[in-house]
């Protein structure tokens, strides 16, 4: 099963691949090598660490492989400019309650950071917002309670 993914996000994961591969794996290596030549290996605490730190970043790098090699990698730029809110896309959205205007862009599990308005394709926010239009209102459902919001631009950045 394909995880969707923008370009910027699966650009993210290659960049933190390259990194740990190509950077952090040569240095924990070192470190493995030195804590080696310390001696006794039962006893050593730098050496187990250091296969500790080892384990832990050949595991995200198995990991981000697998999610790169799954991704649908979904170009943005490229979507019909039809107003219709699609995975990628950045709304803006007015509060009907408190008037308050909030901007959210929908993009992968992996890529989600509320603080920089970056919400998961499976919030119920994005759920409630997918396949609506500019001028849409819809009811979502939140912890605080149901929220009615107006869809007052959909962007596609």
């Amino acid at each position: 099963m394909k995880t969707p993914m923008t370009l910027r996000g699966a650009e993210a994961l290659r960049e933190e691949l390259r990194h740990r591969k190509s950077e952090l794996r040569p240095k924990i290596i070192a470190a493995i090598d030195e804590a080696r030549s310390h001696g006794d290996l039962r006893e050593n605490a730098e050496y187990h660490a250091a296969r500790e730190q080892h384990g832990f970043n050949e595991g995200r790098i198995a990991e981000i492989e697998g999610k790169l090699s799954n991704a649908q990698v979904v170009d943005v730029a490229s979507l019909p400019r039809n107003g219709r809110v699609v995975f990628g896309t950045t709304i803006d959205l007015a509060d009907a309650d408190s008037g308050e205007e909030l901007s959210y862009q929908i993009v992968g599990e992996d890529e989600a950071d509320s603080k920089q308005g970056r919400i998961s394709v499976n919030s119920p926010i994005a759920r409630a917002l997918i396949a609506k239009n500019e001028g849409d209102v819809v009811q979502v459902k939140t912890p605080g309670g149901t929220r009615e919001l107006e869809i007052v631009k959909v962007r596609y950045l």
